[in-house]
């Protein structure tokens, strides 16, 4: 993972629908957006859903209620073949394959797969055997706390370091589950919260409102990962597409971050390079107010304040008040001490 910047992971889930040309064209997209990983979700759905686990209402409103969740994740479910050929594309292009596995079998194959990056969902974080399942695979580990209260997290956290992952190799997102998310529920100041409540580790943000306003400013909180679920259009069928970032949004996104970035800058108060050519011309100088003679006093009824500021500063004026002038000034002239 990058250090230097913002870690950005375009999301792109289930959104594939199932087909692996649909899964090539979303990591085509991630690519041209300038993302650095694109991420699926990998599970075994008789492992992961029982047959009479019920859909989430966003769900329902996205996919309709004539199946149950079982039934409309099973149709989600990407292969061992599958993954192979997905991590063999984003070779080809140039970028990071990454995925959330939803179960320990899936962990599994993730491993056998040489995944470098670990994902924990929302929805795991109080799976203790999961947990310790991720922990034993050694990896940087990407922990999303939807849903979680601090109690929670910390938990979540102390059984990964009692397992053997350091602090340093955990970045812990804030998150919040409801699809979309509406802008009153985001609490964007908890993603701080988590960093201050857990030394060590590294924070972002896994975003599911609509829009990109929200990523941009947890940029400038001091997100070091960022993730955004994206789709090749809000109106295909789906669970997740209706709170995703079309192709051309999250390339707007990424650029919108990465201006973000630099104009955080390094925090120390000066004037840049750039503006060191308009002192002179915006600030202020001791000028004569009219004619002065030499030898006259410089009072403030013979002495103004004008541009251009290449002559005394205004801030010597009362140093000004009082001296002699040491030679003729005509009116608008910078006056000499």
């Amino acid at each position: 993972m990058l250090v230097d910047k913002v870690f950005i992971i375009a999301e792109a889930g289930v959104n594939h629908n199932g087909s692996i040309d649909t899964a090539f064209k979303l990591i085509d997209a991630a690519k041209n957006a300038g993302v650095d990983a694109v991420k699926f979700q990998t599970f075994s759905t008789k492992s992961t859903i029982s047959k009479n686990a019920q859909k989430a209402d966003y769900q329902k409103e996205a996919t309709g209620n004539t199946e149950n969740q079982f039934e409309m994740i099973k149709k989600l479910e990407l292969t061992g073949e599958d993954h192979l050929k997905l991590i063999e594309y984003c070779k080809k292009k140039g970028i990071e394959f990454l995925s959330t596995p939803f179960d320990i079998e899936s962990i599994r194959l993730l491993e056998e797969l040489g995944i470098t990056l670990y994902k924990i969902p929302s929805g795991e974080i109080t799976n203790l055997p999961y947990i310790r399942e991720i922990a034993k695979c050694n990896k940087p580990i990407i922990m999303s706390t939807g849903m979680s209260s601090l109690s929670e997290i910390e938990q979540a956290l102390d059984i990964l370091v009692e397992n053997g992952i350091s602090r340093n190799n955990v970045t812990i997102l804030h998150c919040n589950t409801e699809y979309p998310t509406s802008m009153r529920d985001v609490n964007l100041k908890a993603m701080n919260t988590i960093k201050n409540s857990f030394p060590g580790v590294k924070v972002g943000y896994s975003d599911h409102t609509l829009g990109f306003e929200v990523p941009i400013a947890a940029t400038a909180l001091g997100a070091t990962i960022l993730e955004k679920h994206f789709t090749l259009s809000r109106t295909m069928a789906g669970p997740d597409h209706r709170a995703s970032l079309e192709p051309n949004e999250l390339k707007d996104m990424v650029n919108a971050i990465r201006n973000i970035e630099i104009a955080m800058g390094s925090g120390i108060k000066k004037p840049s390079a750039s503006e060191l050519k308009n002192k002179p011309i915006a600030r202020k100088s001791i000028v004569a107010k009219f004619k002065i003679k030499q030898g006259d006093v410089f009072t403030i009824e013979n002495l103004a304040i004008k541009r251009p500021g290449n002559g005394i500063s205004p801030m010597r004026w009362d140093e000004t008040l009082g001296r002699k002038a040491i030679r003729d000034f005509e009116k608008d002239e910078l006056i000499e001490i």
